[in-house]
Formats: C-alpha cells, sequence, structure tokens
C-alpha cells in the first residue's frame, strides 16, 4: 500500500535520477502529441508524473537534512543540476502551457472546480516561470534558478557546518550551577580525570546555557558566536538577492516583493506592510512595558544595562517569580512517548483519526512511522523523528512525500509525511524529556502534518499542502498549536515519567499564565523579521552594508532592545535564505489570524473537545487542501470574515 522510505542507492542516485527524468520527457511528449486533448487525458497524467518525480526525489532531500553526511552533500549537489533544468525546461514549455489554456477555454462548463482551480494554478505557473518569453530569456530564468537552488543549499550547509564546529568547554561547576540536570546531564563528560561541561550551538545545548548559564560572560560567548555564524553567508545573501531582482524583472515584477504576492493571499505590498506596522503599533507600548520589568528585575543582579544575552536568562528567572513557573521543572512530566500517546489519543477523540505504529524502515532508530486509520479505515502515514542529533539539521518542519489522490484508472493514492524536530536526546539512561514549547512546536509540526494527511482532494496539484497560498499555509499549525496550552489536553499526556502522577491543575494554570508571558515583545520580534525580509525584497540592496544598513534602520524603528553591533541575524536567517519565505516571512503572523479565529470559536463554545466544530474544521479546512483559496474555506468553516481582534484578545495584547 505504501512505499517504504529506501536510500540505498544513494551513490547510484544521480544515474536514476536522470532515467527518471528522461521517462518522465519521453511520457510528456505523448500526452503532447494526443490531438485531441482533454482534462482526463492530458492533465490528470500530467500530474502523475508530476507526484512520480516528486516521490522519488523527496527522500533524496529529506536524507541529506536528518542523516547529514559528506556523501548526502556530494548527491544533493550532483541532483541539483538536473532537478533545476528540469523542473525550468518544464515550466516553460510553451506547447504544455498552451494546452493547458485550450483545455481551460474548451472546458469552462465540463470541468468541476476543483479541476479549474489546478487549472489555474498551472497556468499562473506557466506565466510566472516565463514560458511566454523568447529563448534567450528563458536560458537566462534557467540559469537563475539553477543557481538559486545552489545558493539556498549552500547556505543551510554553512549554517550546519558553523553550527556543529562550536563547542564551549566549561570546567568551573559554578558556571552552570543553575543549568537543569537533564540538559547537564547531557553536557557532561570526563577529561584528564576532571569532570568538564560541553555546550555547543545546537539548539537544546544553545538554549539550556542562553537560559540558566550563570556566567555573563559565557552568555555572551555563546550567544556571540550563535549570531556570527556563517559570516561567509553575507556574500551568498548578495548574490541571492541579485538574483531574485533579476528574475522578477524578467518576470514584468517592480520587485521579487510584488513576484512573491503573486501566488498569495494578500494582494498588495501595502497591503503587507500596512499589516505589519498596526501590529507593531498595538504591541510597541506593551513591549516597552515588558522590556522595562525585565531591566528592573536585572538591577538587582547588578546589572545596569540589560544585554541582548541577559534577555532569555533574566527572563527565564522574572517568569519564575512572577508566575512561579520554571519551564524546566515541567519537563518530567513531558516525556517524549507519554507525550506522543496523549497527543494520539487527543487527535484521536476530535478528528476521529487513530496512530498506530507501523513496521517499516526509518533513516534512525530514534525514527518511527506510524499508520493513520480514518474510521478503522488506514488512511495515510506518518515518520516522526523528534530528537536532536549532529547530523541533522536544525529547526522543526513538517515535509510531504506522497500527496492523496485518485488516478487515471480510478486507484486512490494515500499520502504520507514527515515531521522531524529537535528535541533533547535520549539515551539509554535518560528518557527525552520535553520543555513545554517543545510540545507546542510538535503540536504545530503536526497542524502542518494533518493539513496534508487528512486531504481528501483527487487532484494531486492542489491536495494537501500542493496549490495553498504560502501566506495561509500556516494557518493549520498555529491553529493546533492553542490546543497545547488546554488543560483538558494536557491532561491527556502531561504525566511524570517515574511516578505517573498527572501534572496537577495548579502547575497547568501557570503554564497557561506564563503563556502570555512578554506577548507583546515576542509579536514584535516576528514583526521585525518579517518586515525586515519583505523591505529586503521590495528593491535590490547590493551589498552586505545595504543589507545590514536596512536591518538597523527596522530595528530602530521597531526593535525594544536593540542587539549589539556584531549580530549578523541575516547570515542565519534560512527561512528566506535556504527555505522558501523569501517576501513572505510575513504569513506567520498573517496565518496567525486566521488560527487564533478559529480557536476562538472554541473557546467561545466552552468546549475545546468540541467534536462537532472540529469535524466542522477537518472537513473545510483540513480535507479540502489547496483546492479552494483559504479565504473561502475559512468562511466556509466560520461563516463569516476573520479577524485580528482574536489574535491580539488570546496573546493578552487587548482585551
Amino acid at each position: 500500500m505504501f512505499e517504504e522510505f529506501n536510500v540505498n542507492n544513494l551513490e547510484k542516485m544521480k544515474e536514476l535520477l536522470e532515467i527518471k527524468l528522461k521517462e518522465s520527457k519521453e511520457q510528456i511528449e505523448k500526452l503532447l502529441d494526443l490531438e485531441n486533448k482533454t482534462y482526463d487525458n492530458f492533465v490528470k497524467p500530467y500530474q502523475e508524473i508530476g507526484e512520480y518525480i516528486n516521490e522519488f526525489l523527496t527522500p533524496m532531500f529529506h536524507i541529506d537534512s536528518v542523516k547529514n553526511t559528506e556523501i548526502t552533500t556530494k548527491v544533493h549537489e550532483e541532483c541539483l543540476p538536473l532537478i533545476s533544468n528540469y523542473s525550468t525546461e518544464l515550466s516553460q514549455n510553451v506547447n504544455i502551457y498552451r494546452a493547458l489554456k485550450d483545455i481551460q477555454d474548451n472546458g469552462n462548463t465540463s470541468l468541476n472546480n476543483i479541476q479549474k482551480k489546478v487549472l489555474e494554478n498551472e497556468i499562473r505557473d506557466f506565466e510566472l516561470s516565463g514560458c511566454h518569453l523568447n529563448n534567450n530569456l528563458k536560458n537566462r530564468l534557467k540559469e537563475i534558478n539553477l543557481r538559486q537552488s545552489e545558493l539556498s543549499h549552500k547556505f543551510s550547509q554553512n549554517l550546519l557546518n558553523a553550527t556543529n564546529s562550536y563547542e564551549m568547554i566549561i570546567e568551573d561547576y559554578e558556571d552552570v550551577k543553575e543549568i537543569p540536570e537533564s540538559d547537564l546531564e547531557l553536557a557532561k563528560f570526563e577529561e584528564d580525570d576532571k569532570i568538564k561541561y560541553k555546550f555547543t550551538l545546537q539548539m537544546p545545548s544553545y538554549v539550556a546555557y542562553i537560559t540558566y548559564g550563570t556566567n555573563r560572560g559565557k552568555r555572551e560567548e555563546i550567544y556571540k558566536a550563535y549570531c556570527t555564524r556563517a559570516p561567509e553567508n553575507g556574500k551568498i545573501i548578495e548574490e541571492i538577492l541579485a538574483l531574485k531582482d533579476e528574475k522578477s524583472k524578467i518576470l514584468g515584477f517592480d520587485s521579487y516583493a510584488q513576484y512573491s504576492l503573486s501566488t498569495k493571499m494578500a494582494k498588495t505590498e501595502d497591503e503587507v506592510i500596512d499589516f505589519l506596522y498596526e501590529l507593531a503599533k498595538k504591541g510597541k507600548v506593551g513591549g516597552k512595558n515588558e522590556v522595562e520589568e525585565i531591566k528592573e528585575f536585572a538591577k538587582k543582579d547588578g546589572i545596569e544595562e540589560l544585554k541582548s544575552f541577559d534577555l532569555s536568562y533574566y527572563s527565564e528567572k522574572l517568569k519564575k517569580e512572577k508566575y512561579d513557573f520554571d519551564e524546566e521543572l515541567y519537563r518530567p512530566y513531558f516525556e517524549k512517548e507519554s507525550v506522543l500517546k496523549g497527543f494520539f489519543e487527543f487527535l484521536n477523540s476530535i478528528f476521529d483519526i487513530e496512530f498506530k505504529v507501523s513496521n517499516t524502515p526509518t533513516w534512525d532508530e530514534k525514527a518511527t512511522a506510524y499508520d493513520i486509520f480514518e474510521n478503522g479505515k488506514l488512511s495515510s502515514k506518518i515518520y516522526i523523528d523528534l530528537e536532536s542529533r549532529k547530523d541533522k539539521r536544525g529547526g522543526a518542519w513538517m515535509n510531504n512525500w506522497h500527496s492523496y489522490y485518485v488516478d487515471k484508472h480510478n486507484n486512490t493514492h494515500l499520502p504520507t509525511a514527515y515531521i522531524v524536530c529537535n528535541f533533547p536526546q535520549s539515551t539509554k539512561d535518560t528518557k527525552s524529556l520535553l520543555r513545554h514549547s517543545d510540545v507546542v512546536t510538535l503540536f504545530h509540526e503536526m497542524g502542518h502534518a494533518l493539513h496534508h494527511l487528512l486531504s481528501k482532494v483527487p487532484e494531486p496539484f492542489v491536495s494537501g499542502i500542493s496549490g495553498v497560498a504560502w501566506d495561509t499555509v500556516e494557518f493549520p499549525s498555529q491553529f493546533l498549536e492553542y490546543f497545547s496550552y488546554d488543560k483538558t489536553v494536557l491532561k491527556q499526556f502531561a504525566k511524570h515519567y517515574k511516578t505517573g502522577e498527572i501534572l496537577s491543575d495548579e502547575a497547568i494554570d501557570k503554564i497557561i499564565k506564563a503563556r502570555n508571558f512578554q506577548s507583546s515583545l515576542n509579536m514584535i520580534r516576528q514583526v521585525e523579521f518579517a518586515l525586515f525580509d519583505f523591505k529586503l525584497h521590495q528593491k535590490l540592496y547590493k551589498n552586505e552594508e545595504d543589507v545590514q544598513k536596512l536591518l538597523n534602520e527596522i530595528r530602530d524603528e521597531i526593535s525594544i532592545i536593540k542587539p549589539p553591533i556584531y549580530n549578523k541575524f541575516q547570515n542565519g536567517f534560512s527561512h528566506i535564505f535556504g527555505g522558501g519565505y523569501a517576501a513572505g516571512y510575513y504569513s506567520y503572523k498573517w496565518a496567525e489570524v486566521l488560527s487564533a479565529d478559529a480557536y476562538y470559536m472554541f473557546i467561545e463554545s466552552e468546549n475545546t473537545f468540541n467534536k462537532e466544530l472540529a469535524l466542522k474544521y477537518k472537513k473545510a479546512i483540513l480535507e479540502k487542501g489547496g483546492s479552494s483559496d483559504m479565504n473561502e474555506l475559512f468562511f466556509e468553516f466560520a461563516q463569516r470574515e476573520p479577524s485580528v481582534d482574536s489574535l491580539l484578545k488570546i496573546d493578552g495584547i487587548i482585551s
């Protein structure tokens, strides 16, 4: 039923890929030779060819992220030009474009809305790929696309290498005395008959020291190492920006930001900028008050000038004092396996989906596959890999592998996806104990996964997350996040891993109250990143100095606590330079308006386990994938337009 994960032929991947791409081109040529092209005999098989290539490629890209080696990097770099050339040639094939246009023009009465959406998206994307241009410009776009792919991968690889190359060794216990026992155990090692502690830029290790490290000098040392990683990425950014600007101009857009919005829910640059400034304005007063509170608190330690590397440390202390909330004390209640089990039970209770461990190969002993059943029927598969490793790219993400669709022979294909995180490691003696913030991350990524896995759209190009506008793709992930703060939900899995004791109501209340701790400051930080990203792509910034100047200007205007001059945040901004968020980072907040408003309906119903409402959401949003614009699907679910006030209320920014 499901294809098994297998990269045993990694060394032969280039050769195998060349064969697959050649076969695909031949199949497309046969489709183009058809005299009377219809949706069923042309568009349907054309989509299946695309799925076939994606299904073959995904494990290769995936293994490079989760088990990175010199071989995976080499294979990735070998295959990238083949994929880029193939994709560009395909997207610029004027014969496919004309065929799709003809089918669209001739099929208006016979096509259903989902089929019309497929054609609408594909025709738009062909036009955005320059299929209407002369051969010289087409060739230049081909070169640009290939170079962009190479640079994005290089950006991410530089960041991974820099992250892995740094170690901070501490010998004095006084410098680590506040660090939680589980983190300290992972950091501890013995050398020359002496106990020492090693901290790295891997996220769990970095967070442990920047949040709990007693020695201020050491906090600055690791902070500086983190925010000055991969300085060589500065030159890569210059070239990426120049290529994106050139591509946009070739395609008839004034800027990359304008080009980016052509596929998004937001329609104008002013709409995005105004939205971000509205959030900044509403969060500024609260953010200033929050920073003043930290500054006053830090003065008790004799800190007269609060620095960026002090922020996490004193914020955590203040939160502990203010709410009697110490995230570390909760970790024994969030053991990884217990969390997963309870989380699955919760999802079953609201969405009627059941997770069962699948006896199928994975890429690491810590990764597990699960079959998902709906109403007793197998419907999808998910691979979950939660613990950090040195050979794994940092961060957390969901990646789709197979899509749900019905093929030309009326066979139903079932979807698969991966969830990857970087939670604390387990050993034979130590369980993986999560922070509540890790639990929130898990809910977030599962929201993405369910959006893909629960799709019931028969056309692969708009099934699951395919075809979903980029600035609304975060809606289902952020929506599910909200449930990770609900008392009834937490009681499903917040159990002490040794005693089985359920986390008390009082303890959970502290998590809920602490949720909005520094919510204005956090919002301002996200707005700062989003404005930097969007403005960076509104015109061409030609060199590192200009990029830094823009970031400084935005910090002067937006930031409440300014980072030090050496902070080169941009060199690690992988969302926009190593991922797909360029001129789209604003989408996190844009989609959050939808997610908060959807969750507010559960609040108003006074029942988190409101199954009727959850199934309505599942049917209107999750099952529909990209088959309609998200604003239409949201209206179908909520029967009204979304309101920004729900977000600000939930975050405690307005009452």
